[in-house]
């Protein structure tokens, strides 16, 4: 089976891009400093950022189903970031580093049908065993600690 991890556009968040902290914050978002190697995941690059990368922390709407499953959470988004990244086969460290991660399959009308938490080395098994299930139109990773969205996942 034959998968694909693309990260998010970053058109919508670039008129955000260096402006003033003052200025983001009328917008509800925080500019970060990352300081750790790991722990500041950029949602477009679909990695994490370096030390001393900056990047803006909002809310974004990353389930937009009319159903119940309908989701925002806060995601960061690198200011150096130009174009979403692409893995094809290949589960990016963004995710298999984490202790946790939580993927849930979706339908084509934007239910949830099935959804399981793995160690994030175990992650490329579970999205095949997700896959299979032909009524899966997609699946969403999320961090399993802090809930927050990390990527789609669809057949490639």
């Amino acid at each position: 089976m034959t998968y694909s991890i693309t990260g998010l556009a970053v058109e919508p968040f670039q008129p955000f891009f260096g402006r003033s902290d003052e200025d983001l914050a009328r917008h509800h978002i925080v500019r970060m400093t990352a300081d750790v190697p790991v722990g500041y995941p950029c949602r477009v690059l679909v990695e994490d950022a370096r030390p001393g990368d900056t990047l803006l922390l909002l809310n974004h709407e990353y389930q937009s189903a009319e159903t119940p499953y309908r989701g925002r959470h806060a995601i960061f988004v690198n200011e150096a970031a130009t174009a979403p990244r692409t893995f094809v086969d290949e589960i990016p460290p963004v995710l298999s580093v984490r202790k946790a991660i939580s993927l849930r399959a979706f339908d084509g009308a934007g239910m949830m049908i099935d959804a399981d938490v793995v160690p994030g080395a175990e992650v490329e098994a579970l999205v095949l065993r997700l896959l299979e299930n032909p009524r899966a139109a997609y699946l969403h990773a999320h961090n399993a600690g802090r809930g927050c969205f990390a990527a789609r996942i669809d057949r490639a």
